[in-house]
């Protein structure tokens, strides 16, 4: 049976408005229905708002979990919480591999760092030039690379850079450097680096550089020879008489009496040089002559007080005589201390290198009585205190002992025939030692 017109009056929004029961109860409906409904959902509300109607007095203890759901739905609220905690525990692992990859780029990025670092450490060191003139430096006997470092390092500790590494210098010596270093005086250019003083040194046995060698005890006449015969030397100054070549060294060479002003004996510092191929003979002895002359200068303002000299220049006069005595270093002072004791009591030195010196080429090579008894401006036998001249070219060592003698009560000595010699107070001493060395002489030629 069709009943369209009270479908049409209970769908229309008069009949809904009219209705304050429905329109209390609608809005739970609408919420769980929707907001369309169709024939058959109007026709249920109707009759359960008709049966709300009978039962109200019930409704609310029966509606209580409907006004209690939003704290129901709080279980909910807390899922994002628990769905946070799940997603933590399922996070996945890092990967072995790309922690790898990391490592490796911060070891290579440290490796990078490092090698920087040294290099920059390494050009300071080695490439930073040292404020100086031109000079000579000393390779004695016993020195090595490490120690010219050590060297390097304590004399120019003011000029070097920040980041100068003695160790990265050392280093440096033992990757590259093969050639042994040689005894012997360098000339080393102005404002020098580390490695072109290194350069320099391992030159040492190259053919290419000049050796020029004058050992202690020899005279200034060995050197102008050594130097005529050296090759690669150009010659500019010795193929002149001694006053044009004084005059062309620059050298103001003196003697106590004026005589034989013209002697450059003594004036040149004996040792090993190195110079570079075509160095002038002038630019030698310029260099011999100087280096010379800071020591007696240094050694002069240093000496001992009391001394019988009166100028430096008879100091140097001494050193050559102690010298031409005796090759042994520890011996020196002792030979100095007899030869000042017997100065200070006007006793005639008595040297046998002073008759040698003054024979000149006659010596042959034993002295004879009559080499004794001749007087020469040489011949301490026969003059007081010391010679004119010095007799040959002293080491800085032999310069050094004049001027601090030992203290000894020693007038004499002679050679033991063993090597040194023996140093005696008396004369009777002395001739027993001179007795002594005799038969180790005769011995040896048995």
């Amino acid at each position: 049976m069709k009943a369209t017109t009270p479908l049409a009056s209970t769908n229309s929004p008069e009949n809904n408005n009219n209705n304050p029961e429905n329109n209390n109860e609608n809005p739970h409906q609408s919420d769980r229905n929707g907001s369309n409904n169709d024939f058959h959902n109007n026709s249920n509300n109707n009759n359960t708002s008709s049966s709300n109607n009978q039962q109200e007095p019930n409704k609310p203890e029966a509606n209580k979990p409907k006004a209690n759901k939003p704290k129901a739905n709080k279980p909910k609220a807390n899922k994002p919480k628990a769905n946070k905690h799940k997603s933590n525990q399922s996070k996945p692992k890092p990967n072995k591999r790309s922690l790898g990859m990391r490592l490796i780029t911060y070891l290579f990025l440290l490796v990078l760092l490092s090698v920087v670092l040294l290099s920059v450490v390494a050009y300071q060191t080695l490439f930073t030039p040292i404020e100086q003139a031109k000079r000579m430096l000393d390779v004695k006997k016993g020195q090595t690379y490490y120690s010219v470092i050590d060297n390097w390092q304590a004399k120019n500790q003011a000029m070097l850079p920040k980041l100068f590494s003695k160790t990265v210098a050392k280093l440096y010596v033992k990757l590259n450097i093969k050639h042994p270093l040689y005894i012997g005086t360098y000339q080393l250019p102005k404002n020098p680096t580390l490695y072109q003083t290194l350069s320099i040194l391992q030159q040492g046995a190259d053919v290419t550089l000049v050796k020029v060698q004058i050992i202690e005890g020899k005279t200034a006449k060995d050197l102008y020879q050594t130097l005529r015969q050296t090759k690669n030397i150009d010659l500019q100054v010795l193929n002149q008489d001694n006053k044009d070549m004084l005059s062309a060294l620059g050298i103001q060479a003196t003697t106590p009496k004026g005589e034989f002003s013209e002697n450059l004996e003594g004036w040149f510092a004996p040792n090993t040089y190195f110079y570079n191929k075509g160095v002038s003979d002038k630019k030698i002895l310029t260099d011999l002559y100087q280096r010379q002359q800071r020591i007696l200068d240094k050694e002069w303002q240093n000496r001992a007080k009391g001394l019988p000299y009166k100028s430096p220049y008879e100091a140097l006069i001494m050193a050559s005589i102690i010298e031409k005595e005796t090759g042994l270093v520890k011996e020196r002072p002792l030979v100095a201390g007899v030869f000042v004791n017997r100065l200070r009591k006007k006793m005639r030195l008595q040297t046998d290198p002073t008759i040698i010196y003054g024979m000149g080429d006659r010596y042959k090579g034993n002295i004879r009585k009559k080499d004794i008894q001749e007087k020469t401006a040489y011949n301490t036998y026969q003059i007081d205190g010391l010679p004119p001249t010095p007799i040959a070219l002293p080491s800085k060592e032999a310069i050094h002992a004049s001027l601090h003698p030992a203290k000894t009560d020693a007038l004499f000595f002679v050679a033991t025939g063993k090597g040194g010699h023996k140093f005696s107070k008396t004369y009777a001493e002395h001739q027993k030692a001179v007795a002594e060395y005799l038969k180790v002489i005769r011995a040896k030629k048995d």
